[in-house]
């Protein structure tokens, strides 16, 4: 797929103070196959073979602009997380306490930061396996937030 006729998607955020800022030329791919087709994709390093999720423009590892995109399942390994009980209301996305987990999705070599839902922190363990949950279409809007988050592979429809 040729990255050069996607959209450069504009984000409108606040550390403390209003900011925008563009995500570029691969995240804003990513972002758009996210919000209309509720699909993740990753870069393959067309030297190392590493399969990168966030995509990467250039190879961190051999630092080679020689990637290829990649469609990934919505469905992985946990690999860790934490439970944020903290609560700083003008920096966090929700209330506390809240889950953050890293996904290692099938067929990618690195692992994708998100929430954790549908799930107690009791019941999580790292390698269990995990399956993503979208926005509804209508409600997706090219953030990062439209993956909502990650529960445990068979839970309840949302």
């Amino acid at each position: 797929m040729s990255r050069s006729a996607e959209e450069n998607i504009i984000f409108d955020g606040r550390i403390r103070m209003p900011y925008k800022w563009a995500a570029g030329e691969t995240s804003s791919y990513f972002l758009t196959q996210l919000r209309d087709h509720a699909k993740l994709w990753g870069t393959r390093c067309s030297v190392c073979q590493v399969i990168f999720i966030p995509p990467r423009k250039n190879c961190p590892r051999c630092v080679t602009a020689d990637t290829t995109w990649v469609e990934l399942p919505s469905r992985g390994v946990l690999q860790t997380f934490a439970v944020i009980y903290f609560s700083e209301p003008l920096l966090q996305p929700s209330e506390p306490p809240y889950i953050y987990g890293i996904v290692k999705l099938d067929g990618a070599d690195t692992g994708l930061t998100h929430f954790l839902g549908e799930v107690a922190p009791g019941e999580l363990r790292s390698g269990m396996r995990m399956e993503a949950v979208f926005k509804n279409k209508e409600d997706r809007s090219g953030l990062i937030t439209d993956l909502l988050y990650f529960r445990p592979e068979g839970g309840s429809a949302s």
